[in-house]
């Protein structure tokens, strides 16, 4: 007796496949506590609020100097 094929999985609708790895992350207390109203409030969890919160800041925080480059400048001003 044959098997019935097995279910495929639900289309993905475009989305990426994610790399789910954990991570601890430290944040001051009051920061943590706005996070995690922020994420009550949508109804999200906080690795959502804080990937999305990543996703809107990394081109601003891109633009800041490495530590390399400020140090250099230090040099060459002495």
């Amino acid at each position: 007796m044959s098997q019935p094929p097995s279910p495929s999985p639900p289309p993905s609708h475009g989305a990426q496949p994610s790399d789910k790895r954990k991570q601890s992350l430290y944040f001051p207390e009051r920061m943590l506590r706005e996070i995690q109203a922020e994420a009550v409030r949508q109804d999200r969890s906080l690795s959502w609020i804080v990937q999305q919160a990543w996703k809107i800041a990394q081109p601003m925080i891109a633009k800041y100097p490495a530590i390399d480059d400020l140090e250099s400048r230090e040099e060459e001003e002495e």
